[in-house]
This record gives C-alpha cells, structure tokens and sequence, in this order.
C-alpha cells in the first residue's frame, strides 16, 4: 500500500508540469510559442500590429503591480 502511494505522489509532480505548462513568449504566455501577428502599413502610411489574445499579457501583470497613482485613495480600491 505505501509503494502504492508513492508512486501516485511521484506521477502527480511529473505529469502536473506537463499540464501547467504554457508557451513564454516576448508579449506573455499562450498556447503556442510564435504568435500570428499580422503587421501592416494602411493608406495614410500609419504602421499597425495586430496579434492573437494571449493567456496572459505582461503589460496586464505590469499594470496589476503597480501601485495606485493617487496615494490619497490608500492601498483598498
């Protein structure tokens, strides 16, 4: 029984990685490592970049660390 065990424990911690794992990439974490972004110049010569939602976007952490602009407010929103 206690061989039993272990072996669940030791399968658990290497298959949980393998679940949780997601592609880093330069704008954050998705599911696959190249993202397709489509990069255009328009009419007026302005450049545009449009690229697939990721999971999680770094400016999205940045912005949730930093602290509030106002300090009058306090640290509760």
């Amino acid at each position: 029984m206690r061989y039993n065990n272990f072996m669940k424990i030791h399968t658990l911690f290497f298959l949980l990685p393998l679940f949780l794992s997601g592609c880093f990439n330069d704008r954050g974490v998705s599911l696959k490592y190249y993202n397709n972004c489509e990069e255009y110049y328009d009419a007026q010569g302005y450049y545009h970049k449009q690229c697939d939602k990721n999971i999680v976007e770094y400016q999205e952490v940045i912005d949730v660390l930093k602290p509030s602009q106002d300090p009058s407010i306090g640290s509760v929103r």
